[in-house]
């Protein structure tokens, strides 16, 4: 269990630590990154390591909740100016795919949790989840998403989209083909391209849209509620 420093010194040599294993976990995978990797990588000594973790899985749990934090942190601080569900949807998409081209290692980082940590990837996408089903939720009761709407579903539904939309613009740089490289992650990330962003949000603003009145859904769903 990683420890949590008492001074501001400390904060910023555990930040500069996990700064350095997002780094070497994306750039060799978990398998092949080291202690001694991370250290080199943060410039401290091993023994300053293991004053804020345990072992490498320490620091690689806590690097998933902490990127976690901070991508949760950036599209809620984005959608929370919003006046409708719908302009909350696209300030927070556009602070994912930012915070995704900040750090597109948040991709590789995720992916490897499947194998290594399958908790720390359950956190990781329940904590999403979670903060999107209660603004659905909201929404819906408010009239602004379609009554008909499952937030639970909706939710890992848009959490979904935004993943692999941004993998191919993002971590892919738009390319697909097998053959292509991702960017490097010491220079400038890719962004989604504009019209790509906007199809998105189109695809999006149709699937929560309300219902028109006499329409199929509208019709199936009064029906079921006699």
């Amino acid at each position: 269990m990683s420890t949590q420093p008492r001074t501001a010194r400390g904060n910023r040599t555990r930040a500069k630590i996990l700064a350095a294993a997002e780094q070497v976990f994306a750039e060799v995978g978990y398998h092949d990154a080291s202690i001694v990797k991370i250290t080199e990588s943060a410039g401290v000594g091993q023994g300053t390591f293991y004053l804020y973790f345990e072992s490498k899985l320490d620091v690689f749990d806590e690097l998933v909740d902490d990127l976690n934090r901070r991508v949760r942190h950036a599209m809620i601080e984005a959608s929370s100016q919003a006046t409708t569900r719908l302009a909350a949807e696209r300030a927070g998409f556009e602070a994912f795919f930012r915070f995704t081209a900040e750090h597109p290692a948040l991709y590789r980082i995720v992916r490897q949790a499947e194998f290594v940590s399958p908790g720390a990837l359950r956190r990781h996408y329940s904590r999403i989840v979670d903060g999107y089903m209660t603004g659905l939720d909201k929404a819906r009761a408010n009239g602004e998403v379609g009554h008909d709407v499952d937030p639970e579903v909706a939710a890992w539904a848009l959490m979904g989209i935004g993943e692999i939309v941004g993998m191919r613009w993002v971590l892919w740089g738009g390319r697909w083909d097998e053959d292509a490289r991702p960017p490097s992650y010491d220079s400038a990330a890719a962004q989604v391209p504009p019209h790509v962003f906007e199809q998105t949000m189109q695809f999006i603003e149709r699937a929560l849209a309300v219902p028109r009145a006499g329409s199929p859904t509208e019709t199936t769903t009064q029906g079921d509620a006699q």
